[in-house]
Formats: C-alpha cells, sequence, structure tokens
C-alpha cells in the first residue's frame, strides 16, 4: 500500500463517523486520478427522512432505507468518474454497490482486507463483478505499514 491509499483509506475512516447509524458507520472517498478528492460520502438515511433512534435501532426498517456510503459519495459528485478509484471503509462493497460503482466509471476500488461475516456472499459477488468488468480492487490492512511515496 502506498502512502495515498493509506492516507484516502484513513480519510473514508473518518467519514465514516459522520453516519448516525449505531450499529454501522461506513465512509466512502472519491479521488480522482491527480490525488484530489472529488466527493466524499457516508451511510444513513435519504436526505428529508428522519433518521430517528427507533428506525435506527430497527435493522429491519433500517437496512432497506439505508443509502450506502459508495452510493452517496457517487450521486454528490458533481463531474464524471471515469477513471477515478473509490475507497471505502470499514466494509467492503456489497454487492448493490458494485454494481452503481461499475455503472459511474469508477475504475479501482481501494477497501480494507477484513471481511465482515455477514456480508462474505455480497462481498464476494462484487469482487467478482468487478474481475468481470475490468475494475482493479485492492484490498489492504491498515495496520501494514505503507511504502513511502
Amino acid at each position: 500500500m502506498n502512502i495515498w491509499d493509506k492516507r484516502y483509506l484513513d480519510l473514508a475512516e473518518f467519514v465514516a463517523s459522520w453516519s448516525k447509524d449505531p450499529s454501522t458507520k461506513v465512509g466512502a472517498v472519491i479521488v480522482r486520478p491527480d490525488k484530489t478528492i472529488a466527493s466524499v460520502g457516508f451511510n444513513g438515511l435519504p436526505r428529508g427522512v428522519e433518521d430517528s433512534d427507533e428506525r435506527l435501532h430497527n435493522r429491519d426498517l433500517k437496512y432497506p432505507m439505508t443509502v450506502h456510503a459508495e452510493v452517496n459519495a457517487i450521486l454528490h459528485a458533481q463531474e464524471p468518474l471515469h477513471g477515478y478509484t473509490i475507497y471505502v471503509a470499514p466494509l467492503n462493497p456489497c454487492s448493490d454497490c458494485a454494481g452503481v460503482i461499475i455503472q459511474s466509471g469508477i475504475k479501482r476500488v481501494v477497501a480494507r482486507a477484513e471481511m465482515n461475516p455477514r456480508w462474505l456472499e455480497s462481498n464476494a459477488l462484487a469482487q467478482a463483478m468487478f474481475e468481470e468488468s475490468g475494475v482493479i480492487s485492492e484490498f489492504f490492512d491498515l495496520a501494514a505499514r505503507p511504502e513511502e511515496h
């Protein structure tokens, strides 16, 4: 992992902290080829939808209402994303997000090496989708020391 990958994964972790979800906080950072930030997003209920404690603590209600961090970052971008990189932490993209990432033109996904056991099937499907579509996906252990670049 190079120093830029580490920095942007760290930033995705920080952006995740903005989520009001009490159990799952995910952040995403979209970066241009020149290493400048195009957009950020975190998981949460859509704008204008009340994020009450009652909703946020009810997984059966919360999950179908939540917009994932990757999708929020793509929707907030004010430019085409062809050839860009998306950094996602602490969870890896699910298969639904993989489809949106692929359709957006993003060509590289960087995430943590750790996998949540509840999402293994969806993560595996996302990985297969990335491989088939030519999107590069790289997974790093954040505890590993970055290369100096």
